[in-house]
């Protein structure tokens, strides 16, 4: 069974941090790109960060360079995202995707068309 469970959402502080789970399961494992997203309230789902697994390139979004740190775990199929410095703005649901098969180019794009497959999400909530 294809199965992303993400976990580790909450509600902190502006200044504080936090630390996503995905875990995968089956196709989802081996997947060459999986990435981090989030989406507030009306506004369009976006990348935050994503890993080539054939390079272990990481990418982020600018809107969080230098405070967020993606990691993966493969003997435990899991992949993080710590957050520091949480802002307000950082408020949303955030979701952890898969694409099985990816370029370089299109898992560093960050572009939701790529990920075949999706968590059920965790809210992020930062209160100023």
């Amino acid at each position: 069974q294809v199965q992303l469970v993400e976990s580790g959402g909450g509600s902190v502080q502006a200044g504080g941090s936090l630390r996503l789970s995905c875990a995968a399961s089956g196709a989802t494992a081996s997947s060459e790109c999986m990435g981090w997203f989030r989406q507030a309230p009306g506004q369009e789902r976006e990348g935050v960060a994503s890993i080539y697994r054939p390079t272990g390139g990481i990418t982020y979004a600018d809107s969080v360079k230098g405070r967020v740190t993606l990691s993966r775990d493969n003997a435990k199929n899991t992949m993080y995202l710590q957050m520091n410095s949480l802002k307000p703005e950082d408020t949303a649901v955030y979701y952890c995707a898969a694409a099985p098969s990816s370029t370089d180019s299109r898992c560093r794009g960050m572009y939701a068309f790529v990920f075949d497959y999706w968590g059920q999400g965790t809210q992020v909530t930062v209160s100023s």
